[in-house]
């Protein structure tokens, strides 16, 4: 009689060898990539997306393989370096400036390095591996985040790889709380819990997150949690979790309106209030009279000045080339204008949409943040991980579809003045148009995005 473990593998051969197929291009994507190498990274990312689809499609009801795969691979990237981005070396220079009681929000490492007697251990390779446009910028990461960055730092010590795998624990256990409240909140939403396997093997996530340090997935537990907490009726938990996502990222800042129809006026205020005071108390101890004036500026300058892989924005800055517009020149009123159509978009689905119940609520989230990352100038590949985790609750599929696409855009890395190839990015977002339409035109069975219910 065969034993338990030879007619597990038997049962489930295909899948292990592709879970093994796939830790050995997550292997190779970590330890033998170079970002400048668009062939390689193209190829080993859409293999790994294939390979994604197939485990989904084969284990889906196996919970237990699924998860451990999805941990497994995380843990391939834990000692590698990111190798697509830079941010980190930002990260733990804010990180050891907190441990120092040095405020971030006040000054600029051009400024802080020709300090003879700056107390962080590594400051040059620091300083050198963050690149000339953050180096020259105050920090732009919330309170909590630079909390995340003085942990690492202090745990990591002087080793800058001590201070990476810090940070690297705190995404992959971040992961798995979203794992955890993710199924938790698919089962009350009455939708299949395996559907959360689309973010947990989803290759973007796990290369974007452990492997490059984008700190998202923090963000995204809170969020997660909190939305459960909703679910559940329990608005006044709710508000910490949400306020510690603000205080991560502050993209979720742009949903706060959407609760006063979901929880009504006297529950909605009570969330506000309290959501308002967490992050204050968050935000205190760095307050100062420059830092509102500082703040504000780093985080406008994402409307007004940097531009990367922009959909709706770079059709209209080829337009305004052919009729002799100045790029330069468009970029400043266009960043004005984005914020404001933003605004009126949330303003709409706030009044003119039954946010209630929670599906239409995270479906209303999905649409608001989709036509601003449609509309912004930079949209950085991990910036589409909200959207994935929101389209996991919602019908909609065209987000899965854009985390596969977006990897087009890397080709900028490919070139040493980082100049993208509009014909690849009109690829990546026509695609995501055309999945999008299709799916709005077909939503009989779905939660409209624009109608009123």
């Amino acid at each position: 009689m065969p034993n338990q473990p030879t007619t597990y593998l038997k049962l489930h051969k295909v899948p292990i060898i592709l879970a093994l197929l796939s830790a050995f291009l997550y292997y190779t994507f970590a330890y033998q990539l170079e970002r400048t190498d668009f062939i390689k990274l193209l190829t080993l990312f859409a293999a790994s997306f294939f390979i994604c689809y197939k485990l989904i499609q084969f284990e889906k009801w196996n919970f237990k393989f699924l998860i451990i795969t999805g941990i497994l691979f995380r843990l391939i990237f834990l000692a590698a370096e990111p190798n697509l981005s830079q941010d980190y070396y930002r990260f733990i220079w804010d990180g050891h400036l907190v441990g120092n009681f040095i405020n971030p929000y006040l000054a600029v490492p051009n400024d802080l390095i020709l300090q003879s007697d700056l107390a962080i251990p590594n400051a040059q390779l620091l300083y050198d591996g963050m690149g000339d446009l953050s180096a020259k910028h105050f920090s732009n990461y919330p309170p909590l985040n630079q909390l995340l960055f003085a942990i690492a730092a202090l745990l990591g010590g002087k080793s800058i790889m001590g201070s990476v795998l810090v940070m690297k624990t705190m995404i992959i256990l971040s992961d798995i709380g979203i794992f955890y409240f993710g199924r938790k909140l698919l089962k009350k939403l009455n939708r299949a819990p395996h559907l959360i396997f689309w973010y947990f093997l989803n290759p973007l996530v796990i290369i974007e997150l452990t492997g490059n340090l984008h700190f998202e997935g923090v963000m995204l537990f809170f969020f997660v949690w909190a939305l459960y907490l909703l679910s559940e009726k329990k608005w006044g938990l709710a508000a910490i979790p949400y306020a510690l996502s603000i205080c991560v990222k502050l993209v979720p800042l742009l949903f706060l309106p959407f609760f006063l129809k979901h929880l009504g006026f006297k529950k909605s205020t009570g969330f506000y209030a309290l959501i308002g005071l967490s992050c204050l108390l968050l935000f205190l101890p760095f307050y100062s009279a420059d830092f509102i004036a500082n703040y504000s500026k780093t985080v406008g300058l994402w409307f007004s000045n940097f531009e990367f892989n922009a959909g709706l924005y770079n059709a209209i800055k080829q337009m305004a080339i052919q009729f002799d517009g100045k790029p330069w020149e468009l970029i400043k009123t266009y960043g004005k204008i984005t914020p404001i159509i933003t605004v009126i978009a949330v303003l709409l689905f706030t009044f003119f949409r039954d946010n209630q119940k929670i599906a239409v609520l995270i479906t209303s989230m999905l649409a608001v943040l989709t036509l601003y990352y449609f509309m912004s100038a930079t949209v950085h590949p991990w910036y589409i991980i909200f959207l994935l985790v929101l389209g996991v609750f919602s019908p909609y599929r065209y987000a899965l579809l854009w985390s596969a696409t977006v990897v087009l855009s890397y080709y900028a890395y490919a070139k040493a003045d980082f100049k993208e190839n509009l014909g690849l990015i009109a690829v990546e977002y026509i695609s995501v148009y055309a999945f999008l339409i299709y799916e709005i035109l077909n939503s009989k069975r779905q939660i409209p995005f624009f109608r009123k219910k």
